[in-house]
């Protein structure tokens, strides 16, 4: 297991709702920008959302804004972090493997680049 560790995916009807939850280990990552990416099947892995290091700043990738939402529980120096993605309003073209990422300072859906991954957790929306 790595320092960032994804749960709470799983199988929702279309129109449900769905909280991915990622545990990062390490001080570090209290200091890193945050985010989450998806690939589903056939595609590429594609930029979901992404969120500073203060929770402040957040960014969206155009099919999801105003469904999902991201967070984030952690503070300055802190051992552990807790990055969340609230997805609502489900669909099925959302269904995807979910990795949560982090490193740097940036988090935009352009210049996001994180060096940390996680293992994946499979979000299926059914119709």
């Amino acid at each position: 297991q790595g320092p960032l560790v994804e749960s709470g995916g799983g199988l929702v009807q279309a129109g449900g709702s769905l909280r991915l939850s990622c545990t990062a280990s390490g001080r570090t990552f209290s200091i890193y920008s945050m985010g989450w990416f998806r690939q589903a099947p056939g595609k590429e892995r594609e930029f979901v959302a992404g969120i500073d290091w203060s929770g402040a700043g957040t960014d969206y990738a155009d099919s999801v804004k105003g469904r999902f939402t991201i967070s984030r529980d952690s503070t300055r120096g802190s051992a552990e972090s807790t990055v969340y993605l609230q997805m609502n309003s489900l669909k099925r073209e959302d269904t995807a493997v979910y990795y949560c990422a982090g490193g740097g300072a940036r988090y935009g859906s352009t210049d996001f680049s994180p060096s940390n991954w996680g293992q994946g957790t499979q979000v299926t929306v059914s119709s």
